[in-house]
């Protein structure tokens, strides 16, 4: 397999280009530290938060990252609807 050829596009995906740490940036500048912990309840989140920690716990746990990255999606819908208020 060729590496240097590029990966397909994703128009339709709408993490593509995200990186994890963009999304918890993102979720933690809207909800807050305290306000994620009550939507994705991990320690990571509720106890001495910070994003390397974060990124840390959710790399290694798929269920909990899921969940972010849901979270995440539903944000940016939510953000889109009331923009068009």
């Amino acid at each position: 397999m060729d590496n240097s050829t590029p990966s397909p596009a994703q128009p339709r995906n709408p993490l593509h280009g995200i990186t994890l740490e963009m999304i918890v940036t993102a979720l933690a500048g809207h909800y807050g530290w305290v306000g994620l912990a009550e939507r994705v309840p991990v320690r990571c989140f509720s106890s001495q938060p910070s994003v390397a920690s974060s990124l840390k716990f959710l790399r290694k746990t798929p269920w909990a990252r899921e969940k972010v990255e849901s979270l995440y999606l539903f944000m940016l819908r939510e953000q889109r609807r009331d923009a068009r208020r």
